[in-house]
């Protein structure tokens, strides 16, 4: 395919260099490239003389304007390229795959279609995937995808309300199983009208998680899907139950989490006749053997490949003070070589909230990965949630400057003060609404924009000031809803 690449003069370096030898590139007499027009589209490609026909030209995504006459009477199709023009040289991959848009930007059409086809690849490989066990309709094990499993924590002590919500919330997020966990508190009868309550609410799989032989008993009469956990404390007076249910188990090993005693008690539990049975190594935080615990899988899943393993990323991330989305990226690709079946997190801690979420897409790039037996890179879908990919040119500093300062005055608004608040979305565990209150009306929109712009509107602001000042604490409020943080006003973000 013939590709021509039109840019202006400001831009041309920067294109030649993301183009390389893929297109050529055609310089119109203007300096900035997004105020390309059809006219002076024209007049260079024929003052530029070029002899080949090409078959797309590849106009600035910023570019404006019908171009549809202009394609006629150079004889080629005319579709928008990328915004910016470092990202030419991967929107030039797609070039023969993808019709780009005479509307759309090519980088932001490719986003959605590479998006697209990434996921499909995963449904479609989940759905050839054959495995060990099956929950509901849940795969695990073989070549199926690492299954995320979310615990609420004190499950049991929950009111109804509470619960539903919270159940709604992790399935929202992205959660395959639900496990319900039982503390030290938890009552007679209360794990039974848990799980039966969840039940109620989900067609997906649900789990127990509690040692408590009776605990156990009551879980699998209410109908729960999967028990956590028997070891040699409570399989002969929890097994028999497990067994005669025919539900499965998590199998973990004794104190000291040996892989002789993990073993041990799996040939306990299939001696009581207990055949689905998941294996738990025990993943143990960083400071405390973590290296020495995943050599434990990696041998485990080497003798037993069979056996789906339990792999207990909130072990790590609610113990360690560090962001959790890159630290539950490298678990589940450390997960994923170890032969990992499920994801296990309980979004205990502030700190690891959004786990859930987090694990799902990592737990698809994974399973992308072993698809294309490739590293987590350009997969189109990622977990780059601060940091950028393809870095936008930096820019130089102007040869004169006025050198910044804030102001030490300050006078209030006379048409009022105004409140700043954020509203968390609880459900989906990120976005939200920000809410402005002024005495005479209580805007709430989704971003900072919206809700400046309507507060002008309504002639809530009179100074200049006190509208950036606005501004910036809007900014801040957006920013603290799509990092699931929280917010207060006049605060250090």
């Amino acid at each position: 395919m013939e590709i021509l690449i039109a840019t202006g003069r400001l831009a041309e370096n920067t294109v030649r260099k993301a183009v390389g030898e893929k297109a050529d590139v055609l310089v119109a007499d203007i300096d900035i490239a997004a105020f390309i027009t059809p006219k002076k589209l024209i007049k260079a490609f024929q003052e530029a003389g070029f002899s080949k026909k090409y078959d797309l030209i590849l106009l600035p995504g910023l570019v404006a304007g019908d171009f549809s006459k202009a394609s006629d009477e150079l004889g080629s199709r005319i579709r928008l390229g990328s915004k910016h023009a470092y990202d030419l040289g991967f929107v030039l991959r797609f070039a023969e795959e993808v019709e780009f848009s005479e509307k759309v930007p090519a980088c932001e059409l490719l986003s959605n279609v590479q998006k697209e086809m990434a996921l499909e690849l995963i449904r479609e490989a989940e759905e050839e995937a054959i495995s060990p066990l099956t929950l509901r309709g849940v795969k695990l094990g073989g070549r199926s995808r690492m299954k995320v499993m979310g615990e609420i924590v004190g499950a049991a002590e929950l009111n109804p309300a509470d619960l539903r919500t919270k159940i709604e919330a992790f399935i929202a997020r992205g959660a395959d199983i639900i496990d319900l966990g039982a503390s030290l508190n938890t009552l007679p009868g209360q794990l039974w009208s848990t799980v039966s309550l969840a039940k109620s609410l989900t067609y997906i799989p649900i789990s127990i998680d509690t040692l408590d032989p009776e605990l156990i008993k009551e879980g699998i009469e209410a109908g729960a899907d999967l028990v956590l956990s028997l070891n040699s404390t409570n399989m002969e007076t929890a097994g028999p139950a497990v067994a005669k249910a025919d539900v499965a188990a998590v199998i973990i090993p004794d104190e000291g989490n040996s892989l002789e005693s993990l073993v041990r008690n799996i040939e306990a539990a299939r001696k009581l006749g207990i055949e689905k049975i998941i294996a738990d190594p025990v993943l143990d935080p960083v400071g405390h053997n973590i290296t020495e615990s995943i050599v434990r899988y990696y041998e485990f899943h080497r003798m037993y490949p069979g056996i789906p393993l339990f792999f207990g990323a909130g072990n790590v991330t609610e113990l360690m003070d560090v962001d959790t989305i890159g630290v539950n990226a490298t678990l589940c690709g450390i997960g994923s070589e170890a032969g990992a079946s499920i994801l296990f997190t309980p979004e205990y801690s502030d700190k690891a909230q959004g786990s859930i979420g987090e694990l799902k897409k990592a737990s698809e790039m994974m399973q992308l990965c072993r698809i294309r037996e490739s590293s987590p890179k350009d997969l189109g879908i990622d977990l780059l949630c601060i940091k950028e990919k393809r870095r936008r040119p930096d820019s130089s500093l102007p040869e004169k400057l006025i050198t910044a300062r804030a102001s030490k005055s300050w006078r209030a608004d006379p048409a009022g003060p105004i409140r700043i608040r954020i509203v968390p979305d609880k459900i989906a565990g990120y976005g939200g609404l920000i809410v402005a209150e002024h005495e005479k009306a209580a805007i709430a929109g989704e971003s900072a924009r919206e809700v400046m712009d309507t507060l002008l509107e309504l002639e809530l602001v009179s100074r200049l000031d006190h509208a950036a000042y606005l501004g910036r604490e809007l900014e801040k409020a957006e920013l603290a809803l799509r990092f699931n943080r929280s917010y207060a006003q006049d605060d250090i973000f």
